[in-house]
């Protein structure tokens, strides 16, 4: 099989056409540039040169090996670049989880820096609630998510990433919708409020018990659900009350009316970035240290 090495003294010879400039050019001295164009031309088994004593020419085989030789040298550039690239985190793929509510947030951040400083990573995404985020982050299926917390896994690595105040979402025909000033809690005992799954939405459930429980208020839970625009969506159509992240305020819906909520002990919403410790994905890395 021929060489790289071969091929670029080819393309030398074929370019200069003319042993002693092409030899210049490469720094080395003629005799083993000859040498390894006969190599060359014995491995294909046809002459690539006329030579003369006072000419060298391609020959029609030259001339077409020539096209060929020159699209090998560029393409082994090219994969040694995009292997430098992956191996310091300018190329490659990053695989990230979200959660609905954090789409409305965080991920906004995350991947305007990661266009800005990376450019040449892909970037997978996947909208996860948090348990399966935290599943497939160990699975090495994600290579970051942005969760809520506690992340117990001892395998996986995590830091806050952002957190917002929580409000009332009410529908626009509703009596607290018509108060002035922020909403006390207590406003919220005994109304059918729409709560979060204590499965898909555990975070939120847990979160929204520990805030009625301190105001040692009992709401009606009316419906329970995973996502924050469908519990929204059911706002907008008067099937209750609800407390959300303060960012879900950007989706837009006619019928719904966003409120400050004085809570008794102030109970912040979390994100963190969640990755798994003994991932070794160099874009991962790179993204981390702008983060």
């Amino acid at each position: 099989m021929f060489t790289l090495t071969q091929l670029t003294n080819f393309v030398a010879v074929a370019e200069e056409l003319h042993f002693g400039r092409a030899a210049e050019r490469l720094q080395m001295t003629q005799p083993p540039l000859s040498r390894q164009i006969q190599l060359l031309e014995g491995y294909l088994r046809v002459q690539l040169f006329d030579r003369t004593n006072r000419s060298v020419r391609l020959t029609p085989a030259g001339r077409a090996f020539l096209h060929e030789a020159r699209r090998i040298l560029r393409q082994s550039e090219q994969a040694t670049l995009a292997v430098r690239q992956v191996s310091t985190g300018e190329a490659g793929s990053i695989a990230i989880g979200f959660t609905a509510a954090s789409a409305y947030s965080m991920l906004d951040a995350l991947l305007d820096t990661a266009r800005t400083v990376m450019p040449g990573v892909e970037i997978v995404l996947r909208e996860m609630v948090t348990r399966d985020q935290l599943e497939a982050l160990t699975e090495s299926s994600l290579d970051l998510g942005l969760v809520r917390p506690p992340v117990t896994d001892t395998d996986l690595c995590s830091r806050p990433a952002a957190e917002e105040r929580l409000v009332a979402a009410l529908p626009a025909g509703h009596p607290l919708a018509r108060a002035e000033g922020p909403l006390g809690i207590a406003a919220f005992h005994g109304q059918d409020v729409l709560m979060y799954s204590p499965v898909e939405a555990r975070y939120f459930h847990e979160l929204l018990i520990s805030v009625f429980r301190a105001a040692r208020i009992t709401p009606v839970f009316s419906q329970y659900l995973s996502q924050v625009h469908s519990i929204l969506a059911l706002v907008n159509g008067g099937w209750g009350v609800a407390l959300v992240p303060e960012t879900a305020t950007r989706l837009r819906y006619a019928g719904v009316v966003f409120r400050e909520v004085r809570l008794a002990a102030p109970a912040p919403v979390e994100l963190s970035l969640t990755w798994r410790k003994n991932n070794d994905n160099p874009a991962l890395h790179a993204l981390l240290k702008h983060l």
